[in-house]
């Protein structure tokens, strides 16, 4: 199932560092020099009489609460005709750094609370794995933190009939080092940015 992008709409894309990849807040309108940016440019540059506005925002550092506590300034006062989600590598990340984890219970409250207000406002929903690249033992250690956090974007995105972007699986399955990809299994460099935007854009059409 792909999401219909409506002539002149507005994608938000909202999540973690994944997302921000150092955008500038001193304006609006700025993409950052990651995956938002890269399927942004090529949607236009493929339909570019369709005028969809594209904006970013991503902070670095949020957890799914997070994103919670600032969803109406900064998704529901957009006004966006398309929702995409990319969040959950935090909730996993901080059970290692700093002995705080996310239950898989509150995981899923917290984002159904911000899906619940999306499909309120009628925008159309994307949903992105959260996904860590096993560079190390230590990294897939994670994956018991992580895995029931990917089955709940999962069964979110069928509650919600909202389009799954799969990628917990899609670096591993290109059959590279994986230091192609990123350099600390989790933020990505260019080639990973533009593996991942190619994905998002296999979600999305223009209208006929």
């Amino acid at each position: 199932m792909t999401v219909e992008v409506p002539r002149g709409g507005r994608v938000l894309f909202i999540g973690d560092s994944i997302t921000d990849a150092g955008r500038d807040r001193s304006g609006g309108d700025d993409l950052g020099t990651g995956y938002a940016m890269m399927a942004g440019a090529w949607f236009t540059a493929r339909h570019p009489e369709h005028r969809a506005t594209f904006l970013n925002r991503g902070v670095s550092g949020d957890r799914v609460r997070d994103l919670r506590a600032r969803w109406e300034s900064d998704c529901l006062a957009l006004v966006p005709q398309v929702v995409s989600v990319l969040i959950g590598i935090n909730d996993t990340w901080r059970r290692y750094s700093e002995d705080d984890p996310t239950s898989p219970a509150d995981f899923a409250r917290d984002y159904r609370h911000i899906l619940e207000s999306t499909r309120r406002m009628g925008a159309r929903i994307i949903l992105v794995e959260p996904f860590v690249i096993p560079l190390d033992d230590a990294k897939r250690a994670w994956r018991e933190d992580l895995d029931p956090k990917v089955d709940v974007v999962r069964r979110l995105a069928a509650e919600f009939d909202a389009t799954l972007v799969a990628v917990d699986k899609l670096f591993q399955a290109a059959d590279v080092d994986e230091r192609v990809w990123t350099n600390d299994g989790v933020h990505l460099t260019p080639f990973g940015h533009a593996l991942l935007a190619q994905q998002w854009l296999r979600a999305v059409t223009p209208p006929a």
